[in-house]
């Protein structure tokens, strides 16, 4: 339930902090006041669309905040809990602000939370029945979601036959994508089997190619690789003229050895020499071991590079690289066993396409049934609640006609409505008048009060439009009746309705200082009976109007405490 709405800088709202109550809030004043824009402000909290265009002028902001009293709202607890947002004390507080900059920020109970987020919740905190909603009526998924919203069991066949559904497309689109993938041409065919065969009896190595450059390069200069050879062996082991650098080092240590009896000072020079003199042997050791292994062989270059140019052919073809080309081989093997198994496949896919359409049919009849059973009982209900609203001899149908699968099911929907006797049931949207659609709408309204499938607090915005006479006061009688079940907040410019306030709240628009803003109060009974006066004659209130406008609240709260006996008993 709301329990308070505060709104700083929406349009004329300058300032304004309404406490709401339960049963029914009425709200009225002059045309142009501010009522839809206070609604607009209350739907702004509820994730509705929120432009900056909205921001009162002079102003680089503008907020909304609502207060909610969501104790028993256990699907609401659950969505919350969803979102780590915390409503232990069954309090839920909702903020929105939003600058000419368009930075948009949205709380709830603290948390930050994305627009998508907040409509999810508000969808369980109020129902908002705008002027234009009359037409959505019309409209078959509107009509689908008062029909499924209307039997508690419906949702869960309807989520059944959605994950049937979901499987079934999945398998069509399967089937599909195999027939067009695998539409592969003869001469296309014959053409990738070559390749793979050419790849495959090259049969390359990863990095294959690296170890042949390195040998080709070492074979191709086997000539000076041996000279330097001879030359670095001569340096370190001695060779004509040269003593070699071993030789030379040996020396060294025995004139290190010499002076080390004459001065400690060449203790530590000893064990560095004699480590050099041990890695100048391995070296030494290294540069012969290779001198002898070195084998040139020209016929073993060619072969090598024989093998590096069909290397290259193949890399020139298919990559960059041997890698490439075997990645490049993987890729044609599948097209091609894809292409040699497309048959078995295609059968396959199409024994899963035929299974899962006929458990997707199989739940649709299912989810059909139970529609067909809820359309009866909610076709009467609201022919009940049109008949409590001055059409008597109305009727009206939800009827279901079959259909392909779809997402909704394998049914079709349509309203079909006639208002008199004798007349011929059509569709909605053909045969009813503006008046008609707004008590339609309020039957409407009056049965899914009764369950729990709506928010707990409904919003009617001029749910009066184009009735009056004997009729306003049983459109008054219906909405009191709602309130007897759920919180509602009313505009309306109808007396009748009006005097059926359980609190009554007044808007009056003012100019000060070049700026005009609205603000919002409730009347005492004073008041109340003076705007009610108002309302009924159009002009300043006289004793006759202000005493016809008492008699109209004293019987309407006759007539409340009559609509709550009923409903309790």
């Amino acid at each position: 339930m709301l329990k308070t709405l505060t709104v700083w800088n929406f349009a004329l709202l300058e300032h304004v902090e309404i406490n709401f109550d339960a049963g029914l809030n009425i709200l009225t004043g002059e045309t142009g006041a501010g009522k839809s824009i206070l609604i607009d402000a209350l739907g702004a909290v509820l994730g509705h669309r929120l432009s900056a265009d909205v921001i009162r002028t002079g102003c680089d902001w503008l907020r909304v905040e609502a207060i909610f009293d969501i104790s028993g709202e256990k699907r609401l607890h659950a969505l919350l809990a969803e979102q780590a947002i915390d409503d232990e004390d069954d309090t839920l507080i909702v903020t929105r602000q939003i600058a000419t900059k368009g930075k948009n920020v949205i709380l709830v109970n603290g948390c930050h939370v994305t627009l998508s987020v907040l409509r999810a919740i508000g969808e369980f905190l109020v129902d908002i029945h705008g002027q234009h909603e009359n037409l959505a009526l019309t409209r078959s998924d509107n009509q689908f979601a008062l029909l499924d919203g209307s039997d508690e069991g419906i949702p869960g066949l309807r989520a059944s036959y959605a994950e049937a559904y979901r499987a079934w497309r999945d398998a069509a689109e399967a089937l599909e994508e195999t027939r067009s993938s695998a539409n592969v041409s003869a001469d296309r065919m014959d053409m990738l089997r070559w390749q793979a065969q050419e790849i495959g009896e090259a049969n390359l190595q990863p990095h294959e190619d690296e170890e042949l450059e390195a040998e080709i390069n070492r074979l191709s200069n086997a000539e000076r690789i041996t000279e330097n050879l001879g030359e670095a062996d001569a340096l370190l082991s001695g060779g004509g003229e040269s003593e070699g650098i071993l030789s030379e080092v040996g020396a060294l240590q025995r004139r290190l050895a010499a002076l080390r009896q004459f001065d400690k000072a060449f203790d530590d020079a000893a064990p560095m020499l004699e480590d050099a003199v041990c890695q100048l042997k391995e070296i030494s050791y290294t540069v012969q071991n290779y001198r002898d292994s070195m084998d040139f062989d020209p016929e073993r270059l060619d072969a090598l590079q024989s093998r590096m140019d069909v290397i290259d052919k193949l890399e020139r073809k298919y990559g960059a690289s041997i890698e490439a080309v075997l990645v490049y081989r993987d890729e044609i093997e599948k097209e091609i066993e894809s292409a040699e198994n497309f048959d078995g496949r295609v059968a396959a896919l199409e024994k899963k396409c035929a299974e899962t359409e006929a458990e997707a049919k199989r739940r649709a009849s299912l989810l059909t049934g139970r529609r067909e059973k809820a359309a009866g009982a909610l076709s009467a209900a609201i022919v009940e609640q049109l008949s409590a609203l001055g059409m008597p001899d109305a009727k009206l149908s939800v009827v279901l006609s079959p259909s392909e699968l779809s997402v909704r099911g394998a049914d079709e929907i349509d309203l079909l409505f006639s208002a008199n006797t004798g007349e011929t049931e059509k569709p909605l949207s053909k045969v009813a008048s503006g008046g008609e659609l707004s008590r339609i709408a309020l039957a409407i309204k009056a049965v899914a009060a009764a369950g729990d499938s709506v928010a707990q607090s409904m919003v009617f915005d001029e749910i009066d439009t184009g009735i009056g006479g004997r009729t306003a006061q049983m459109v008054a009688e219906r909405i009191a009746l709602v309130a007897a079940r759920k919180q509602v907040l009313c505009i309306t410019h109808l007396p009748q309705i009006a005097c059926m306030a359980d609190i009554h709240y007044y808007l009056e628009k003012s100019a000060k200082d070049g700026k005009t803003s609205t603000d919002v109060r409730a009347l005492p009974p004073g008041e109340r009976a003076k705007e009610i006066a108002r309302m009924a004659s159009g002009a300043d209130a006289t004793a006759a109007s202000l005493t016809n406008a008492k008699e109209m609240i004293a019987r309407a709260a006759e007539t409340k405490k009559r609509l709550r006996a009923g409903r309790e008993t």
